[in-house]
């Protein structure tokens, strides 16, 4: 099974630069987006052999996220239950006969780290409904994570320290995820690559330079690591800040 999860930032600009191309010729099992950026109605895929699924943010052009899948799943959920969290459109949970799978767009701290507070608490939140998911099945996470784990996930990690993304407290919410038994299925299989990120500011020529991180993820149970057969990151595809992300599962 394949899998593709995308930081579109903004599907209907994605849409003028060359998505429905990379998602023909994907043909994923599942797609996933983030940071969709409409509202009910505002736009319509016709997306034949796919099931689609659309959690809206209530705040117009902004955040939101989407699954296309060729599987029916046995479920959907939106967000985490938790009012608080669950008015920007930032999880959708399906349930499969063997595993969940969630896409997520996690909260960004934001500049002056205005919103690290509240990322810290979403950050418990979301490991814990990720734990009690656990319980029954396993679980596959996707979606952007709004941190570089570690200095090799990002090209500039002494400047970039304790700024959004790249903070102490982030990381090690991170790695507080890792220690609980999920697996960043990329460093799996790519435990000592350098230089692949997966976001570049639109500043400074970053993407011409690679001075990028590595923010968007597939993680999954470890329950699943005997299942894992590959992981890419499509760098080479334009259309938005971010490029897509692939974990392929037998």
């Amino acid at each position: 099974m394949k899998f593709i999860s995308w930081n579109v930032n903004g599907i209907r600009a994605c849409l003028t630069k060359g998505f429905m191309d990379f998602f023909d010729r994907e043909d994923a099992d599942i797609f996933c987006l983030q940071e969709t950026k409409v509202q009910a109605g505002q736009v319509e895929l016709d997306l034949k052999g796919y099931y689609q699924y659309w959690n809206y943010a209530e705040k117009k052009g902004y955040s939101g996220t989407a699954i296309f899948t060729k599987k029916e799943p046995l479920s959907v959920s939106y967000g985490l239950g938790i009012e608080e969290h669950d008015k920007e459109g930032r999880v959708i949970t399906l349930e499969f006969e063997d595993f969940y799978f969630i896409t997520v767009y996690t909260p960004n701290s934001k500049t002056e780290l205005e919103r690290l507070d509240y990322r810290m608490i979403w950050e418990d939140e979301f490991r814990k409904y990720m734990q009690n998911l656990e319980k029954n099945k396993p679980v596959v996470v996707c979606g952007d994570l709004n941190v570089a784990h570690k200095e090799i996930d990002l090209k500039n990690p002494k400047t970039n320290r304790n700024n959004a993304g790249f903070t102490d407290q982030e990381r090690n919410k991170f790695t507080e995820l890792m220690n609980s038994g999920f697996i960043d299925t990329f460093r799996y299989f790519y435990p000592d690559q350098e230089g692949i990120y997966s976001w570049w500011s639109y500043r400074f020529k970053a993407r011409e330079k690679n001075a990028g991180w590595r923010i968007d993820y597939f993680l999954t149970s470890g329950s699943m690591k005997e299942r894992l057969v590959s992981a890419k990151i499509h760098t080479d595809i334009l259309g938005s800040d971010h490029c897509p992300v692939e974990l392929v599962i037998k």
